[in-house]
């Protein structure tokens, strides 16, 4: 098979860009920073989700605190949720710092008698923002979504 004229030109071309690349750094950086891309996807994904966990987990405490103080003055149990909920939610529930449907109340004591204590736990299934579970799992490891709780206990008034 004989090769013509053009295709000469074109495989020196190509050879000279190639001698070329070889004497310089050029694809240096382009593969030092794909290497490095993952790595650094992966801290940067993590802060922002244990950034809004941390945050999460704030807003939990507080609503079970706010909830027990409710409690603790012989709050009913309406009053009490209506508590917990405003503490994370401007205008319940079109805006909330929280997703409502993914919080658990449980409740212990409510209306005791005066001097026992009444006990407030709250569990919300957090859900990570960034694909670092996906990205973890394809390495062949395993990254639940947690379960942030908060328990609060108040004696009764």
């Amino acid at each position: 098979m004989e090769h013509g004229p053009n295709e000469a030109k074109r495989s020196s071309r190509f050879a000279r860009v190639v001698r070329k690349l070889r004497r310089t750094e050029a694809g240096q950086a382009l593969v030092e920073f794909t290497m490095i891309l993952p790595i650094f996807l992966m801290l940067l994904f993590g802060l922002v989700d244990f950034g809004r966990g941390f945050y999460t987990w704030l807003l939990i405490t507080n609503a079970a605190r706010e909830g027990a103080r409710v409690a603790a003055v012989q709050g009913d149990s309406s009053a009490i949720n209506t508590r917990i909920y405003d503490s994370f939610c401007e205008n319940y529930p079109s805006s909330c710092g929280l997703d409502p449907a993914k919080l658990t109340i449980n409740k212990t004591n409510v209306q005791g008698a005066r001097g026992s204590a009444v006990e407030i736990d709250l569990s919300y299934n957090f859900d990570y923002a960034t694909p670092l579970g996906n990205i973890v799992a394809m390495l062949g490891g395993s990254l639940s979504e947690p379960t942030i709780t908060a328990h609060t206990s108040m004696r009764l008034e």
